[in-house]
């Protein structure tokens, strides 16, 4: 009775007990992945703003023209933009893990390059190749940390602090890109890649999870493929040089038609092939397209805040490479902290819309407030309210457009959404940075042939376009309220969020 009762009880007590030690341990592994994801990406986005403070120091040192100068950003975003929508399908095809820890090694290995170069055709390279690193290891991401938190409340947590790094990374990229060229050089801002992408690998190595769903390799839509990465390359390419060649000229509007032209001949591919790189009916899926276009505008507004004002401090006021990331450290630290606890909350607690909405309708209010900024503004008085403002908008708005992009995809076509709403907030940066750029300089020539001054001219662009980024911003709002669709993934129960509230992870 005794061998019995030690069989049926005994022998079966220890199981429970290292269950729940498993489940504990399995639970820290998660999060300890998710860092290790929100590491790689904060790489990646933080490159697309962490050159714009070291510029002036590239040019004097490699010799680059005004004109040439642009490249050293150019180049990282044709590449980026072009490749996500691949990079996503790919991750779907042949594993999410493999192709995160594939586009985590050349991003760094072309940190390395970018950090060496010494003359102009070798900086550039290197950033292109660094766009096609990033672009494979975005794509992928978000669907991967998907993957990892899959009850309402552990993916609300999770998106808060993965949406820290989509939204903070852009200003976090001008702090360090000022501290860097600042106090070393800037060849540091992108050496600095090295021992965190070399640890991002290994950690990944270990902490990812290895299962995904892979479909016959030999089946990929290359010709989709071409069409769509060729597409998106011509379109940021007629972008970002739409202020040097006019937004009315042949070359720019001849890209543009090439690119819409390119565009029709994917959808017409995507429509009959059997296993289509896209299959269109994800883009009935309404969260998903709404959240694009909520990204596209949210990602205007936002990338236009921080480089329109990193100009002001640093051309207007005469601020210092260092000063002026400095300056940043405040939107920054209240950003990081609402993602990081407070917006995972009020998701929960209130759903999508309500956050989103004052989020983006704070985030409006800093950009209003930056275009009464003067000619002799004080930091603490004209400029940090707004900063302060947008970090609070920012920590609280994108949780909730993430959490509504992923809500509505099944997970084997994760990766490819996660692309679509990286191409969203990509196109939507590069788009607005060019557009937004060019409303300053028309309106500041126009102030110029009126006879102001240099500085009050400039500052007069910049408020033009300050006033035009929180119209995006409003925009955004009004259309993630009127076409956001509330489901269980989104719209939690309230036990659920009075156990988010109580607890941490």
């Amino acid at each position: 009775m005794d061998t019995v009762h030690y069989t049926r009880y005994g022998a079966r007590d220890k199981p429970p007990i290292k269950e729940i030690d498993l489940m504990s341990e399995h639970d820290r592994t998660r999060w300890l992945a998710l860092y290790v994801l929100c590491a790689g990406s904060l790489m990646i986005v933080l490159d697309m703003t962490i050159v714009n403070v070291a510029l002036p120091s590239i040019r004097a040192d490699l010799g680059f023209t005004e004109t040439s100068l642009a490249w050293v950003l150019n180049a990282y975003l044709l590449t980026y933009g072009g490749f996500l929508l691949l990079g996503g399908r790919l991750g779907d095809l042949f594993g999410h893990r493999r192709l995160f820890l594939a586009g985590i090694a050349v991003f760094t290995i072309a940190s390395a390059a970018c950090g060496l170069a010494n003359t102009q055709g070798l900086l550039i390279a290197a950033r292109a190749l660094q766009g096609v690193g990033g672009a494979v290891a975005s794509a992928v991401s978000l669907s991967l940390m998907m993957n990892l938190f899959t009850s309402p409340a552990d993916r609300a947590k999770a998106m808060g602090v993965f949406g820290f790094v989509a939204s903070g990374g852009g200003s976090i990229g001008v702090v360090l890109g000022g501290v860097l060229t600042g106090t070393i050089n800037w060849h540091w801002i992108f050496l600095i890649n090295l021992p965190i992408g070399i640890a991002v690998v290994f950690a990944s190595v270990k902490l990812l999870p290895k299962a995904h769903t892979v479909m016959q390799p030999g089946r990929i839509d290359f010709a989709g493929a071409i069409t769509v990465t060729a597409a998106l390359m011509l379109a940021v390419y007629a972008i970002v040089n739409g202020n040097t060649n006019g937004w009315t000229s042949g070359t720019t509007l001849g890209l543009l038609a090439g690119a819409v032209a390119l565009f029709a001949v994917f959808l017409a591919i995507e429509s009959r092939i059997s296993v289509p790189l896209i299959p269109l009916r994800l883009f009935r899926l309404r969260n998903l397209s709404t959240a694009s276009v909520v990204g596209i505008l949210w990602a205007a507004a936002m990338f236009a805040a921080f480089f329109l004002s990193a100009l002001y401090l640093q051309v207007v006021l005469g601020y210092s490479p260092l000063r002026v990331g400095l300056a940043f450290l405040p939107s920054n630290v209240v950003m990081g902290v609402l993602s990081l606890g407070f917006s995972a909350r009020i998701v929960m607690r209130y759903g999508i819309k309500r956050p989103l909405a004052v989020g983006l309708s704070l985030a409006a209010i800093a950009l209003l407030l930056f275009a009464r900024a003067p000619v002799d503004g004080n930091f603490f008085t004209d400029l940090l309210p707004g900063m302060l403002l947008l970090g609070v908008g920012a920590g609280i708005a994108f949780n909730p457009v993430l959490l509504a992009a992923m809500s509505d995809v099944a997970p084997e076509e994760s990766g490819l959404a996660s692309g679509v709403v990286n191409t969203a907030f990509m196109m939507g940066g590069a788009l607005g940075l060019a557009v937004l750029a060019s409303i300053a300089a028309s309106r500041t020539s126009s102030l110029r042939a009126s006879g102001h001054s240099e500085l009050p001219a400039l500052l007069g662009g910049y408020h033009a376009s300050f006033l035009v980024g929180a119209i995006f911003a409003l925009s955004a709002a009004a259309i993630g309220v009127a076409f956001f669709r509330t489901s269980n993934a989104t719209a939690p129960t309230h036990a659920e969020g009075v156990a988010l509230a109580e607890g941490g992870h």
